[in-house]
């Protein structure tokens, strides 16, 4: 195994998971916000994190996601290696875009750069879940999967291996919307029903099957169409303020469709084109200062290559 004596930055992108009916197994990356990590390896074994940002997050590694998800990784070593990590967030924690996973994704992919690029995709897929299941309690992939793999991903299996297929999506405008209210991904795997009707099965699945069809096929109409969700959004919904007006809104600006960003609270649009893309930004603009509620916005595209490693001046 070769090994790198670089210093190292990783962006670790925000992500798309669900993208309406595709729960738990479809995701996207995005070109911004991008969490900033600095890796180098040091002679103490084990893993040493350090924030550099506002968030307070744990850096006691079992209880830090991208602690946990090294701590995987490490194990699976022979030799006994330390690891330091300098996180400075910008991908809010509890905003529905990925922030655990952008941590636990840029740690490994970080991680395994300097190890000469020793684990597969799927190997840093299956440690970074670690981080994951540190955050809500699951060892999901649908975000990790297109931070590491960048563009547009389907997640059929996660065990014993993953099984990640890379879908070639046409170009796409991303308009993200966060209220400044928190939902934590595990309180709203909670509310979801555990039983679901065989009609809305068979109409969820149809939708899956049409999006990923739309989306090999570049076909924008075939994209809108399949763009619904009868399971998980109308439950998580009622936990989002302004979200039928942000959806209705941005249909009527022209967008394709879009929905729950994640478990939320943030809402995303897909748009065929900037100019739509802006128009939708200005809908969410309107509704959340009609409610008086504070939210960020994103405008952005797919990012097609995930988590990028760029090495340090010395």
């Amino acid at each position: 195994m070769l090994f790198s004596s670089a210093s190292i930055t990783v962006l670790a992108p925000a992500t798309v998971a669900n993208v309406v009916c595709g729960f738990d197994v479809l995701g996207f990356a995005l070109h911004e916000p991008n969490d900033v990590m600095k890796l180098r390896l040091i002679e103490q074994p084990g893993v040493v994190l350090i924030n550099d940002d506002e968030f307070n997050l744990p850096t006691e590694p079992t209880q830090n996601v991208a602690g946990a998800a090294l701590l995987a990784m490490l194990h699976a070593i022979p030799e006994p290696l330390g690891v330091e990590v300098r996180i400075r967030k910008a991908i809010r924690p509890g905003s529905g875009i990925g922030s655990s996973a952008a941590s636990a994704a840029g740690a490994v992919a970080g991680l395994n750069y300097l190890l000469g690029n020793h684990f597969s995709k799927p190997e840093l897929v299956q440690f970074a879940m670690y981080g994951e299941e540190v955050a809500s309690g699951v060892r999901h992939a649908d975000n990790i999967a297109p931070a590491i793999y960048g563009g547009v991903t389907l997640i059929r299996a996660t065990t014993p291996t993953p099984d990640i297929v890379a879908l070639d999506a046409p170009p796409l405008f991303v308009t993200v919307v966060h209220p400044q209210i928190e939902i934590k991904t595990s309180d709203a795997r909670k509310i979801l029903k555990q039983e679901v009707p065989l009609r809305d099965a068979i109409r969820q699945w149809a939708n899956v099957g049409g999006l990923v069809a739309g989306l090999l096929q570049h076909d924008y109409a075939l994209i809108g169409r399949s763009l619904e969700d009868v399971i998980v959004e109308p439950v998580r919904s009622i936990l989002i303020p302004g979200f039928q007006d942000v959806k209705e809104g941005s249909r009527i600006a022209g967008a394709l469709g879009g929905g729950i960003s994640g478990s939320g609270p943030s809402l995303f649009m897909l748009s065929q084109d900037e100019a739509t893309a802006r128009a939708v930004e200005n809908v969410m603009h309107a509704t959340y200062q009609r409610l008086g509620l504070d939210y960020l916005t994103y405008l952005t595209t797919i990012n097609p290559v995930g988590c990028q490693v760029l090495v340090d001046e010395n």
